[in-house]
């Protein structure tokens, strides 16, 4: 029989404020444990909550990116359960009326069409906090720095039928909360993460199959990995004839496999009630106006701007608008020179590859935007060749200085000087009559060898377009 997979995804994408949803603590990465709280975010007797307005205005901005609606009024609720790292008891969240709803994100598959998928809502809620586990003792202890942090929970549709759909889907709302500015996206730290919803059925179904949930996916590729093996997992039960129980499941990274952590909890297990500390969030027509007017240009409105105004593929540009500040970069490269080909070969190949053998995002590069572009003015305006500017390249990455600096110290200025060029090449040919005769009959490939003896005679710095002309000169056959 034939299986389909059904995938919905629940992303949970922390929001960039500098404090927390209901009280003035910092937000700030990696301090000691428990130094970011007060008695609100604790939970102590007494406390109450009071909601951050920019928090609203984030989530509100991720609902005009994904065409979701805004809810003129919607409510907080409390999500009651028990765990070690939840100090209240329960988690203040949305349930019933959430800030948006019906939204959707446009994916691109690998055969070059397009696929809708929908959300169903965006929510807004405090995270938790987090338990460090003794490697030594069987013991844990609870860092609640990051209880309270806000986070906006963005649940799709379960539209996705292949890993491959999900993790592309993954990158665009990633791409997008990068955008909006609304979270920074790091999914090491836990900024942004994802839980999947997976089931199969067989092909030609309508009814969907007992789901399980799978945690603990921290990269693009991982999600692909679990969503894989736990779609081969279940084919595997059902052919088997046993059936799939509805559970939270945990990725093993380093197995590459899923196995279970606990049942899967309902709605109703959580006994949601309208939270009796916040009143409902009324937000305006003129509220939403000024959000949506304040928006940036959105990954698929910079895409499409990169083909019409650069004339850049449909690749090239879906490649330098995946992330905002790669765009960035790239414009920015281009307001230096004015060849949109030319800098976007470097970027994608040259430079990322650079980035990636070391670890480093584009806004850690160590050639700023600015010297890229001198560089490439440099090979554009015939001043050194292609090869030599990978050379310089690889210097400015590890000195840190400019195209020009380096040139000028090493004498890599290119030879373009025919007077200079002519003997040399007169004396290539005749120290060669035999590679001579041959390409003159008609072995024209045999070019390529006298362009290297010059090149090599030259040391690179040849002018490869004043080599090819001349050589052509040189070795018609009127000339033997």
């Amino acid at each position: 029989m034939s299986y389909e997979a059904v995938i919905g995804l629940e992303v949970h994408a922390q929001l960039k404020t500098k404090s927390k949803i209901f009280c003035n603590c910092t937000t700030e990465f990696g301090a000691s444990p428990n130094k970011h709280t007060c008695p609100v975010c604790l939970g102590m007797p007494g406390t109450l909550p009071v909601l951050n307005k920019k928090v609203v205005e984030f989530a509100m901005r991720m609902a005009l990116a994904t065409q979701c609606k805004i809810a003129q009024e919607s409510r907080f609720a409390r999500k009651n359960y028990f765990y070690p790292d939840l100090p209240k008891g329960y988690q203040i969240s949305q349930y019933e009326l959430p800030i948006a709803e019906h939204g959707q994100i446009q994916i691109e598959l690998s055969d070059g069409q397009t696929k809708k998928i929908g959300l169903t809502r965006i929510h807004m809620e405090e995270d938790a906090g987090k338990l460090v586990h003794d490697p030594l003792r069987p013991i844990s202890q609870v860092d609640y720095n990051r209880t309270g942090v806000p986070l906006i929970e963005i649940v799709s549709e379960p539209d996705m039928r292949t890993p491959q759909e999900a993790s592309a889907y993954l990158k665009k709302l990633h791409a997008l909360v990068r955008y909006t500015d609304t979270c920074d996206g790091n999914m090491e730290e836990g900024s942004f993460r994802c839980d999947a919803n997976v089931s199969i059925r067989p092909k030609g179904e309508k009814e969907l199959g007992t789901r399980t949930e799978l945690k603990n996916m921290n990269s693009f590729r991982n999600v692909e990995k679990a969503i894989q093996y736990e779609i081969d997992r279940q084919i595997a039960l059902v052919e088997q004839g046993k059936k799939v129980v509805q559970e939270t499941r945990l990725f093993d990274v380093n197995k590459g496999k899923t196995y279970s952590m606990r049942g899967k909890e309902e709605a109703h297990d959580y006994r949601y009630f309208p939270d009796p500390d916040l009143i409902p969030l009324v937000i305006d027509k003129q509220w939403v106006e000024r959000i949506q007017n304040a928006l940036p240009e959105l990954p698929d409105a910079r895409k499409n701007r990169f083909i019409t105004d650069f004339k850049l593929s449909e690749y090239d540009a879906s490649v330098l608008t995946a992330d905002r500040d790669l765009a960035d970069y790239f414009e920015s490269c281009l307001s230096h020179l004015k060849q949109p080909k030319m800098v976007a070969n470097w970027v994608m190949s040259t430079l990322l590859g650079l980035l990636h053998a070391q670890s480093l995002t584009i806004d850690q590069s160590p050639i700023s935007a600015e010297n890229l572009a001198q560089l490439l003015q440099l090979v554009h305006d015939d001043v050194i060749s292609g090869k030599i500017a990978k050379t310089v390249f690889e210097e400015m990455a590890k000195s840190g200085k400019t195209a020009k600096a380096i040139i000028e110290k090493r004498g890599l200025v290119q030879v373009s000087d025919e007077n200079e060029l002519r003997p040399l090449i007169q004396r290539i040919i005749e120290k060669h009559p035999k590679e001579t005769d041959s390409y003159q009959k008609g072995k024209t490939k045999l070019m390529g060898f006298f362009v290297g003896q010059v090149m090599k005679s030259t040391g690179g710095k040849a002018n490869p377009k004043k080599v090819n002309a001349l050589l052509q000169e040189y070795l018609a056959p009127n000339k033997a």
